[in-house]
């Protein structure tokens, strides 16, 4: 299946279905953990868990997400599931992975538990056990005085953050076992996440081709008077052609002066003529995902002050792709997107002082994504090769009331980096064009 997206160019898409029908071998996670194992010291105990669902009411859970570092390790999409890893004091490890036990009547109300030929088939891990058996089996570890080290996966964005299990585990571990010195794995699974692997590069490409032809398709639907909850319908609609998982996190869709809410959720706006949309994307494939902005007028034309402002962000944008290079300093990227623009903008007669920039741009323009949209990563000083991060360019002019971003995602490569997104169109004239086409459901 092909899919137009400017005159004369077409890109292959992933066959529908196919988010399900490819996985990353297994020994892409039995590396992962290697590489993860190398980097403890010796007489250590590891411990992952795949988390738990979270209560909403009643009998009613939120949708469960897998904790992504022990997604990374193990490639096993699953709840309350649990890693145990023991590095002795010749660097040799052992690894066992406890799993849900068959349960026909749960199974019957939520649907079949991953049996351990299938666990091992998927992680490369050969050795499982049932999730009771986990805390008998760590005391015994613990116990035996072997082990002088337990590396828990502590991670919290803020300190006032709900705690995991790993907390739970951390406190229980330190009352039972004093001797045992506390590791944050998080650390290292956070360096380990900064550079991207080749089947995780292969992986993103996919997802940029499902985002794309969900964002093509919002453009070619785009009319004055339709509803932000109807452009984000017809995304969901296209992305549910490539497999269950949908967006990769929830969309940002906003029209006129909802523009102006950076994060906006409500859906409930309407584009009126003459009004920019704005949308913050993604997809993702094969637990990879990706995050594109686009900014369009509803009525396929741009006006003359839409026109300037999309210009200077493309322009700004094409010249980040340009400069983009292992060796530069992560912080710089920003820094020029800023300095850039903001000449941009003086010389269109926008912006009297370069300095106050900050008028306009009104958030970072730069931040990493992978196994999350914005990436659990090490934040590095200086860009390498493998690294995927953003450029987010936005412009917000209040008194004009047009507010709009263009993101696209960079892979930084050894001479230079590659636009990942520029499949999906960005020029004004191929989103003119795309925008006269007309979307019509079922047909590529």
């Amino acid at each position: 299946m092909c899919f137009p997206v400017r005159r004369g160019e077409t890109i292959a898409l992933p066959k529908r279905g196919g988010m399900e029908g490819k996985k990353m071998k297994k020994d892409f996670f039995a590396g992962n953990r290697n590489r993860c194992y190398e980097q403890m010291k010796k007489h250590s105990l590891l411990v992952m868990f795949s988390g738990s669902e979270v209560r909403k009411t009643n009998d009613e859970y939120y949708p469960f997400y897998t904790n992504r570092n022990f997604l990374y390790l193990t490639g096993l999409d699953s709840k309350e599931f649990v890693l145990l890893a023991r590095k002795d004091g010749e660097g040799k490890v052992q690894e066992k992975i406890y799993i849900l036990p068959p349960d026909p009547m749960k199974e019957r109300w939520t649907g079949e538990r991953m049996k351990a030929q299938q666990v091992s088939e998927l992680s490369g891990i050969g050795e499982t056990a049932f999730a009771d058996e986990f805390e008998p089996d760590f005391h015994r570890l613990a116990a035996t005085g072997n082990y002088k080290r337990l590396y828990l996966d502590l991670y919290r964005a803020e300190p006032w953050d709900r705690e995991q299990e790993a907390h739970r585990f951390l406190k229980r571990a330190a009352a039972d076992y004093p001797f045992l010195r506390i590791e944050n794995a998080n650390a290292i699974l956070r360096r380990l996440r900064t550079i991207k692997q080749p089947c995780e590069i292969a992986a993103m490409r996919e997802a940029e081709k499902i985002t794309c032809h969900g964002i093509t398709s919002m453009m070619k639907a785009s009319k004055p008077g339709m509803f932000e909850y109807q452009y984000k319908a017809v995304f969901d609609y296209i992305l549910g052609q490539y497999g269950p998982q949908g967006p990769a996190f929830p969309s940002i869709i906003s029209a006129g002066r909802n523009n102006f809410c950076i994060h906006y959720y409500a859906y409930r706006g309407q584009a009126l003529d003459g009004d920019m949309v704005l949308n913050d994307v993604g997809a993702w494939h094969d637990n990879l995902m990706n995050d594109v902005s686009r900014g369009w007028p509803c009525n396929g034309r741009y006006n003359e002050k839409q026109r300037l402002l999309y210009e200077c962000a493309l322009n700004t944008s094409n010249h980040m792709f340009d400069v983009i290079r292992p060796g530069m300093l992560m912080k710089e990227v920003d820094a020029e997107a800023r300095r850039y623009n903001a000449a941009l903008l003086k010389e269109a007669g926008v912006l009297d002082d370069v300095n106050r920039i900050g008028t306009y741009m009104w958030h970072g323009g730069a931040h990493h994504v992978g196994f999350d949209v914005h990436d659990a990563v090490e934040m590095p000083q200086v860009i390498a090769p493998g690294m995927v991060f953003c450029v987010d360019i936005g412009i917000y002019h209040e008194e004009w009331g047009i507010g709009f971003r263009l993101e696209d995602n960079c892979l930084v490569k050894e001479g230079g980096c590659e636009n990942l997104s520029s499949i999906t169109p960005r020029t004004i004239p191929e989103i003119e064009d795309t925008m006269q086409k007309g979307f019509v459901p079922g047909i590529d």
